[in-house]
């Protein structure tokens, strides 16, 4: 099950996004959707049935999937972050099939936390931006010193 979301209202922070190179702009993405992912994760794994096998282990945020999961995920935004557990078993956990009731974890943690990701991701993009100007600025500052010393 996929689920996308929305938010509204961020245009600044997209349009000093777009000042920026795009690799840098990736990465200042990447850093803030990380740590609003780990909020969800982390309640994931709070939620998560303490039972056999390494359900609440598996919990982490990343980059990456599978190579079923990349198969059938269609890419919809340049930095896209995953927020969840690793394990083939998490799915019957969360679903329940016909030998087993389901014990949702990372649903309620989603509905929960949500509201708090989307505030970390606000606060970390202005942070992160902030950085990242302030390096090109040092950058280009010495970059400029190294020409004037060079003629």
């Amino acid at each position: 099950m996929r689920l996308k979301v929305r938010v509204e209202g961020l245009k600044e922070l997209d349009k000093a996004l777009g000042g920026l190179p795009r690799a840098t702009g990736k990465n200042v993405s990447r850093r803030a959707l990380m740590k609003a992912g780990q909020v969800i994760a982390d309640a994931g794994r709070d939620n998560a049935p303490e039972k056999e096998g390494h359900l609440k282990a598996s919990y982490g945020v990343g980059t990456k999937l599978t190579r079923r999961q990349r198969q059938q995920h269609r890419k919809e935004s340049p930095v896209e972050v995953f927020a969840g557990p690793n394990d083939p078993a998490a799915v019957q956990t969360e679903f329940g099939n016909e030998h087993q009731a389901a014990e949702p974890h990372l649903r309620p943690a989603w509905d929960a936390k949500q509201g708090e990701a989307l505030e970390i991701v606000k606060s970390e993009l202005t942070t992160e931006i902030e950085k990242a100007v302030s390096r090109q600025a040092r950058k280009a500052a010495r970059e400029a010193a190294r020409l004037a010393r060079g003629r």
